[in-house]
């Protein structure tokens, strides 16, 4: 937007009785407001940078390999058994409260929707119940750990 126009806006303005002006042409815009005795003020156009994308060139197999590798989770590295996983992302709490005794332990019997721990999600204490019965072998998560989605928590045969 040229200095003519922005001219001719000011004079717009302090002809109406409008307080405040604001034009928006494709990615520039200017906003004109009338203070208590203060000047009229033009805001210069905010221009956002374009997102910059890493270069791949194409060819072989070396140029579609990715930028970071990211190893597959093993699950041999569980004891064998049952894996309890995550349903959310969350705080994990292994007992109802800090002064409380744990839910479960290595070596706990457990049966199908006995509680296993607490995840807490935006203020809310949700218990995660087991869905197999049996002995927990491993726990996987230290308490007031954070947690995401689908992360293993316990290993129960």
């Amino acid at each position: 937007m040229d200095l003519r126009k922005i001219k001719s806006l000011i004079d717009l303005l302090e002809r109406s009785s409008l307080n405040e002006l604001e034009i928006v042409e494709g990615e520039e815009s200017v906003r004109l407001s009338r203070g208590m005795g203060a000047p009229v003020q033009a805001v210069a156009p905010i221009t956002v940078p374009p997102p910059v994308h890493p270069v791949v060139e194409s060819g072989g197999a070396e140029a579609r390999k990715p930028l970071i590798e990211i190893p597959e989770p093993e699950e041999s590295v569980f004891p064998d058994g049952q894996i309890v996983r995550s349903p959310m992302v969350g705080t994990y709490y292994g007992s109802p409260s800090p002064e409380a005794d744990v839910f479960v332990q290595i070596g706990s019997r457990v049966a199908v929707g006995d509680t296993l721990c607490i995840i807490e999600a935006m203020k809310m204490f949700n218990q995660i119940e087991s869905d197999f019965a049996g002995e927990v072998v491993a726990i996987l998560v230290e308490n007031g750990q954070p947690v995401e989605y689908d992360e293993p928590l316990f290993v129960i045969r």
